[in-house]
Order: structure tokens, then sequence, then C-alpha cells
């Protein structure tokens, strides 16, 4: 089963997303507006822009969970999609990510926001591996 694409179809219902080209060049993209907020690589992974801040606060739930890899100093997080109930972690991340995405952009105050690349364009020597599934 390819878990991204049931993801990104079920995603592109929510009335919050559109579709969009990430940055990095992977296939379908979602965004809020100017803001990306989530993108697939491959069948079974997706990087959900959460911002720093986000990944703070949620870092001990996040930490727990063996689908999640993080990236030291990235506002990005990857998920590992292999089943169902990684589908639901990603939904609620991307719901994560769209709260972080309204508080940015009024900090921004009209100034669109300027993430930073995904995980794939990080070094993958700086990536932080959380959980025994990540690869």
């Amino acid at each position: 089963m390819n878990t991204a694409r049931h993801a990104g179809e079920q995603l592109r219902s929510w009335p919050a997303l559109s579709e969009g080209r990430p940055a990095c060049g992977a296939g379908l993209g979602l965004n809020a507006g100017s803001w990306e907020i989530v993108h697939f690589h491959g069948t079974h992974e997706a990087d959900v822009h959460l911002t720093r801040a986000m990944i703070t606060r949620l870092r001990p739930a996040l930490a727990g969970s063996t689908a999640i890899r993080l990236s030291a100093g990235s506002d990005w997080v990857t998920v590992r999609l292999e089943i169902s109930s990684d589908v639901d972690l990603l939904a609620t991340l991307v719901s994560a990510a769209l709260k972080a995405a309204t508080r940015s952009a009024e900090d921004a105050a009209g100034i669109g926001p300027r993430p930073d690349p995904c995980t794939h364009h990080a070094s993958r020597g700086a990536a932080v591996v959380v959980g025994a599934a990540c690869a």
C-alpha cells in the first residue's frame, strides 16, 4: 500500500490546504496560503513544516514515536508512513503545522514566511533520529 498517496488524498480534502509545488521539488505538496505545510518524498515518507517553536513544544511526544525523524535546527519533521496509525500521526502533525503557520503569519505582520529547506536539503549528518523505525 502506498501510504503517502493515501495520506495525501486524505489531506487534500482539508479546506485549509491547497496543492502546491514544494520548494525541494518533491511531487505533492500542500500549502496553507503561501506557507508550505507538508510534502511527500516517495511512497512512505512525508515532511511536515512545524517550526522550531512547535517542535520544541511537541518534543516529548515526538521523541516517543518510532515514526518521527527530527533534523537538528530544522523547522521540519519527517514522518515515516508504514501503517495507518502513522497516517493518523501525520494528520495530527499537519493540524499542528497549520496552527504554527497561523502564528508565524501573524508574527510576520504581512511579510511572507521564509521557512528553512525541508529535511532532504539538510545535511544527513545533522539528522537526529528518534525511534527505531527511522532510517
